[in-house]
């Protein structure tokens, strides 16, 4: 009986060095076990950046002849078609007066000597593209009457509307690079500024000369960049690595103080260009780690861990 309780005690006592032995690996784990956030990291670039901004420019002929009829009567020939390019002096109606129609036949039969046609030609006064033709032939035109429009050549440009307030980034003879819709890319220079803004959006035209090699159309719409500063040597980061409150007015990066750790790190921003900020302060070493994506969120002093 003696021997049975000796053994009982020492069953009982081997059944409570074994819990306390498979639940001691679990306190340690919890005091060490803190939550890893999974972060990519950065580092500074020291890059060229540009600060600029893409403005609209719409095609136009500045310049736009009216061809008027220069009698009443009926049209006898067109020369011309929409798209066409005329020169100046060529031929563009010929308009056969109505008295001419309703008499001109019987007095020639009465005076074979008499020579009355009654037809007169209209010819372009300028340069340009048919951009318009309101008439064909046998219509009655009255003198005066709008025949078509020849849009000048050489008047050509593109107005983009610049907002008031960025006026001081536009003179004259600037180059501007316009990109047409496609893709293409062409140097332009400002060559005058309306005299008037707009009410509504508060524009300001900019007339923007262009050399082309080809008919470029009427009212196409370009982008046009504006070149605002230019920082040839300067420290920057993703944009994905800037965190800021709500209101825009801080901005701070998670910088790496080891390698699990995460600091909150308030940052001066300078100009924007891509995907990339400028960090005017603080002065950041090129070994230094900024967290690039994972980092929204993050307290101060937080447990991460670097993924690929």
């Amino acid at each position: 009986m003696k021997f049975k309780h000796i053994y009982l005690a020492a069953g009982i006592l081997t059944l409570l060095y074994s819990c306390k032995g498979n639940t001691q690996p679990a306190d340690d784990a919890g005091d060490g076990g803190a939550a890893q956030t999974p972060v990519t990291v950065t580092t500074v670039a020291d890059s060229a950046m540009v600060d600029y901004i893409d403005l609209s420019a719409t095609s136009v002929f500045q310049q736009k002849n009216i061809v008027k009829a220069n009698a009443n009567g009926y049209i006898q020939k067109v020369n011309i078609l929409p798209g066409h390019f005329v020169n100046r002096g060529e031929f563009l109606f010929s308009i056969k007066t109505k008295e001419a129609q309703s008499i001109g036949n019987s007095i020639n039969v009465l005076d074979t000597t008499f020579k009355f046609s009654g037809i007169n030609k209209i010819k372009a006064a300028g340069n340009g593209y048919v951009t318009q033709l309101n008439h064909q032939q046998g219509d009655y035109v009255q003198d005066g009457e709008q025949l078509a429009v020849i849009s000048d050549r050489s008047s050509f440009v593109f107005v983009m509307q610049l907002p008031y307030e960025l006026r001081s980034y536009v003179k004259n003879n600037q180059d501007v690079q316009l990109t047409l819709p496609g893709g293409e890319k062409l140097t332009a220079q400002v060559s005058s500024t309306m005299p008037a803004v707009d009410s509504l959006s508060q524009t300001q035209g900019i007339v923007l000369k262009v050399n082309s090699t080809y008919q470029i159309p009427e009212n196409l719409v370009a982008k046009a960049r504006i070149i605002k500063s230019v920082r040839p040597h300067t420290v920057s980061l993703p944009k994905s690595a800037i965190l800021s409150n709500e209101t825009q007015t801080e901005f701070w990066v998670m910088k790496l103080i080891n390698p699990t750790t995460a600091v909150k790190t308030p940052v001066t921003k300078g100009i924007e260009a891509g995907n990339r900020i400028e960090i005017l302060t603080p002065k950041f070493s090129p070994g230094d780690k900024i967290v690039a994506t994972g980092n929204y969120g993050l307290a101060d002093t937080a447990k991460v861990k670097i993924t690929e």
